[in-house]
């Protein structure tokens, strides 16, 4: 009797370090999803101020001039210098 409760408990220890580690993934994905991005209207300056420098900036193309910013979780659009589009990647 002994000897399957031991079985038993080292199975449930074996097991546990798996479904942390599964745990902590899913918890992982869902801040990703839940990521805050830049608000629509939010000025250059500010989207600079809140999350910092991107990691690449592409030059403005078109009329209305469209500029991209990329972080490392998301990607913002701005015609001139305000927030039109902030997309998570």
């Amino acid at each position: 009797m002994r000897s399957l409760v031991l079985i038993a408990l080292v199975g449930v220890v074996v097991a546990l370090p798996a479904q942390a580690d599964r745990l902590l993934i899913e918890r992982l994905e869902a801040s990703a999803e839940t990521a805050e991005t830049p608000r629509r209207g939010s000025s250059m300056e500010r989207v600079r101020e809140r999350f910092g420098e991107p990691e690449d900036t592409r030059e403005a193309v078109g009329d209305p001039p469209i500029t991209r910013w990329e972080y490392d979780a998301f990607t913002v659009f701005f015609e001139h210098d305000h927030v039109i589009h902030a997309v998570r990647r």
